[in-house]
């Protein structure tokens, strides 16, 4: 049995370890967008310095720090967060048509990678190690990750997705790609409420794909 001091030591612990997971998810999310931009051919980012992993750089108060804090205390089934977006000029890139959608692609697919590598770390670890706070300590990195990539790979403005629907929308959709834009932040507050927490058993499933623990 654990006493209140062991508890409190244990809750603080993994508190802080969520906040490194989630400090290094988001930066690496938007450091890949610059990075790709740069290799696009625009260096926006690079010459605002925001492609580097100092995570001061990427920080925003409330989407960094207070909303995972709040969805972490309130015992959230997922904890989400999001950093200052990498800004990019579109007009630089030497792609014109494809490149928003290689740009928007970068966070995401890293974030997915991550997850994969940490998932089968996880999958064939020893059992000399199975019995060991490891495991636990390399599943909310997955979680967060799958989180991460599926989270802004939904076609809404600001998300990531809303580039890759535009760039393979026709030009006669244009109307329905200003509605979104117009009203982006209502479309945004909606799914948050009514659809994505319906998406958290796609996440758990991923989870145990990639994990190798069966259903």
């Amino acid at each position: 049995m654990f006493t209140e001091y062991q508890k409190n030591d244990i809750f603080t612990s993994m508190f802080i370890w969520y906040i490194l997971i989630i400090l290094f998810s988001v930066v690496i999310h938007e450091v890949s967008h610059g990075v790709m931009a740069n290799s696009l051919g625009d260096p926006t980012a690079k010459d605002l310095g925001r492609i580097t992993l100092n995570p001061i750089k990427h920080l925003d108060l409330f989407g960094s720090i207070l909303l995972p804090f709040f969805l972490f205390l309130v015992g959230s089934p997922f904890v989400f967060a999001y950093a200052k977006p990498v800004p990019y000029n579109p007009a630089n890139l030497r792609d014109r048509k494809f490149g928003p959608a290689k740009v928007a692609l970068a966070g995401p697919a890293v974030n997915l990678a991550l997850a994969v590598l940490f998932g089968l770390v996880l999958r064939f670890l020893p059992n000399s190690l199975g019995s060991t706070s490891l495991p636990q300590l390399l599943a909310p990195i997955i979680q967060f990750n799958l989180i991460l990539a599926i989270f802004n790979l939904v076609p809404i403005p600001p998300l990531d997705g809303h580039w890759l629907l535009f760039t393979f929308l026709p030009a006669k959709f244009t109307a329905f790609k200003l509605f979104l834009m117009h009203y982006s932040l209502i479309i945004f507050i909606a799914f948050l409420i009514f659809i994505f927490p319906f998406v958290y058993p796609l996440i758990n499933f991923l989870f145990r794909v990639i994990v190798g623990i069966s259903a």
